[in-house]
């Protein structure tokens, strides 16, 4: 269980490279297809609204297939589309190569979390993240220093190719059979639509992910103009608050593991005070360094609280549909928050984007409390109703 636990992590690397490793080749993409830089970054927007949209339809759609075949046949379409991005002879073909893998996206995500919290609960689902929270910190700077290194922008594609090809043998060979859901499935599914607090935590998702990139997005630039740090530093800055992620992602899902709510609360706290030390500190050099430690370490918990908090009371041939909804609320969550974050900046100028991000922190922060013993009772019957029309689940991993 372990060792498959650990290749899923590697293959989230391999995806989440894909997704956001085209960032910092995007003025080079411009130069070489003579486009304009906004241009450019709907290789990553349209990446990212394309997942949104065909997350819950995929899913339902693939339930009875084998999951182990899915999680290869994902890794292979994306071996494939990094080789068809390397060689496209114009932006158009580029465009296409970089969709095509974006509709098969959310079944990786989908799958391999929710086999990590039948095997292991947070604890698992952390190591599957882990993965998530490294490709942010490496994934960029590993993909655009290929390029930089091969004074070539395709090497980058190459490189997120062969990730994914270790990824794939190690599912092909280690991996065990995981067989989908043959009966029920839809009615399961869909029957967990009714669950009062899975709407509830929905809704939260999105508002703690677009609380997270109101202000993250322009993190960098809120380092420059606010806290006076050049290129360089900045760099440091950005590679620091990935690494105290990765840690930050273990010691969220111990947290997790013993309380859910507790922790999520306790999250939802920590990141509000982190960013109002930016904002009242953030002109000082020397706390802003340590400032950003803790806001890296604090922020990965945002990718793992919603999914423990959403998925832990749901019947398990419902969570791979489940974790559809939240894929896509994570990046509806991720554009509305860079979307509300620009118009502050717009507005009111950098220094005053935590005015965004904790407001809906505090929304985020309220539902949580929403507990009124009519909307559990009903809610308890839910799950009661989808636990008897459940079948036994298989054995995924041994």
């Amino acid at each position: 269980m372990k060792r498959s636990i650990y290749i899923l992590a590697l293959g989230a690397f391999g995806i989440i490279t894909t997704e956001f490793g085209v960032i910092g080749i995007l003025p080079t993409i411009s130069r070489e297809f003579r486009v304009s830089i906004d241009t450019a970054g709907w290789l990553l927007s349209a990446f990212a609204l394309t997942v949104a949209i065909s997350s819950p339809f995929i899913t339902a759609l693939t339930t009875k297939i084998n999951r182990k075949f899915l999680l290869c046949l994902v890794l292979g379409v994306f071996i494939l589309s990094n080789l068809l991005s390397a060689f496209s002879p114009n932006f158009t073909v580029l465009m296409i190569a970089r969709i095509l893998p974006a509709f098969f996206h959310p079944l990786f995500w989908n799958i391999s979390l929710a086999v990590a919290f039948k095997q292991g609960g947070a604890k698992a689902v952390s190591i599957v993240m882990t993965g998530l929270s490294i490709a942010t910190v490496l994934g960029v700077p590993l993909t655009t220093y290929a390029a930089d290194f091969f004074h070539n922008w395709q090497a980058s594609f190459f490189l997120t190719s062969l990730i994914s090809t270790v990824a794939f043998f190690g599912l092909l060979l280690f991996v065990p059979s995981m067989p989908g859901n043959k009966e029920k499935a839809a009615e399961s599914q869909l029957y967990v639509l009714k669950d009062k607090r899975l709407w509830l935590n929905l809704v939260s998702t999105v508002l703690t992910l677009a609380a997270m990139f109101s202000s993250y997005s322009y993190l960098a630039a809120y380092l420059e103009k606010i806290s006076h740090m050049d290129g360089a530093q900045i760099s440091i800055m950005l590679l620091l608050f990935g690494s105290m992620g990765i840690a930050g992602n273990w010691l969220m899902g111990i947290a997790l593991g013993k309380n859910v709510i507790l922790a999520s609360r306790f999250f939802f706290i920590l990141l509000i005070a982190v960013q109002l030390l930016a904002y009242y500190f953030g002109g000082i050099f020397t706390p802003m360094i340590i400032i950003v430690s803790f806001w890296g370490m604090i922020h990965t918990g945002g990718f793992l609280v919603p999914n423990i908090r959403t998925t832990q009371g749901v019947p398990h041939s419902a969570l791979e549909f489940v974790n559809s909804l939240l894929t896509s609320c994570y990046n509806i969550g991720i554009s509305l928050g860079a979307f509300l974050g620009g118009i502050v900046i717009a507005k009111y100028g950098i220094h005053e984007i935590i005015w965004m991000a904790v407001p809906l922190l505090l929304l985020a922060f309220g539902i949580s409390f929403i507990t009124g013993t009519k909307a559990q009772k009903a809610n308890n019957k839910v799950t009661d109703d989808i636990m008897e029309q459940e079948p036994v689940p298989a054995v995924v991993c041994e």
